[in-house]
């Protein structure tokens, strides 16, 4: 399967608003000539374990619209090939937050449109998220928002400047629950070294998860990690900061009994 938010000949009609687009690309033709690559990284870095696991989902008329329209202008394909200038990127030298893990962007949206004075690095793989995100930002006018495609281990290594940016959040990521994908977790030691070099001093480092277990290791390695302290004084999780909207699928998640817990740690100076 394939998409394109090419118009339809006139044998075709027009299709229904928010239906998925179907395509027949011919061989070598880009998803979408002008929006986010397949994979912008390609081969030039080493292919290890990763934290994610790259979905493709339909893309609706709207989403592929917003990824050929916006891409241009506010995305940002992780190629490893440059270090980026959050000034140039964002157009301003307002605080930037990396935001790994979006899903479709409700939630980055909400808290780009309460607080634009935070510029807002939102990175994901998953493509209709990726259109979702850019078409809320369009329609909410939200100049601070950026959208990221790719490994967000390559962004933080090899495209971003120490001390660039002024808070992480990694909301509900992939708990990988079998214990053979532990090592797949992104919150490890190595993942937390590498972050600790591009975040400020007192930069807030903010998770959060609804998998009990993950929770636990997410506050064992954090607080063991030496670049970080804890916000609360009794060393454990933290409530829910009125910042980060209740979502769709955390709700859900309540109805169903989870749990979900917040993590916030202070990126301290040594």
């Amino acid at each position: 399967m394939s998409d394109s938010p090419n118009a339809p000949d006139a044998s075709q009609s027009a299709p229904t608003p928010g239906a998925p687009v179907r395509h027949t690309r011919t061989k070598g033709e880009p998803r979408f000539p002008d929006g986010p690559k397949a994979d912008p990284a390609g081969s030039h870095f080493e292919r290890r374990i990763r934290s994610f696991q790259p979905r493709r989902s339909r893309v609706t008329a709207g989403q592929a619209d917003a990824l050929q329209r916006l891409w241009p202008q506010w995305g940002l394909d992780i190629d490893g090939q440059r270090v980026i200038d959050p000034v140039e990127l964002f157009g301003n030298d307002h605080p930037v937050v990396l935001e790994i893990g979006f899903g479709m962007g409700e939630a980055t949206a909400r808290m780009a449109a309460a607080d634009p004075g935070t510029n807002i690095l939102a990175v994901d793989v998953h493509t209709p998220g990726q259109g979702n995100l850019l078409n809320l930002a369009d329609q909410h006018g939200l100049s601070n928002v950026r959208v990221g495609n790719g490994d967000a281990i390559i962004l933080l290594r090899e495209m971003l400047a120490p001390d660039a940016l002024d808070g992480l959040r990694v909301y509900f990521p992939d708990p990988w629950p079998k214990k053979r994908h532990h090592k797949r977790r992104l919150i490890q030691p190595e993942f937390l070294t590498l972050a600790a070099t591009r975040l400020k001093p007192g930069a807030i480092v903010h998770c959060a998860t609804d998998w009990e277990p993950y929770a636990e290791q997410m506050l064992e390695v954090l607080t063991a990690h030496p670049d970080f302290e804890n916000t609360q004084a009794d060393g454990g999780f933290a409530p829910r900061p009125e910042y980060r909207p209740l979502t769709r699928f955390e709700g859900q998640g309540l109805e169903k009994g989870h749990v979900v817990n917040d993590l916030l740690f202070r990126r301290v100076q040594r």
